[in-house]
């Protein structure tokens, strides 16, 4: 499921922890997602088209 988060969100499972930056989409899993909507920290997404071109910053990373 695709998300915006509206502020940086730590994902915890036992074995490993997930951080997100606001304002960053990411195709999340759906207890991820549910988890970040129910906390008010993120918002459904329409996610990306897999046509849609990244654009690529001066530091080499994609947004």
């Amino acid at each position: 499921m695709w998300v915006r988060f509206t502020a940086d969100f730590a994902w915890r499972q036992p074995a490993f922890s997930i951080d997100y930056k606001a304002g960053g989409e990411h195709n999340v899993t759906r207890g991820c997602a549910d988890e970040a909507l129910t906390k008010g920290v993120a918002v459904r997404s329409p996610g990306k088209k897999r046509d849609e071109k990244r654009e690529v910053r001066a530091d080499g990373k994609g947004t």
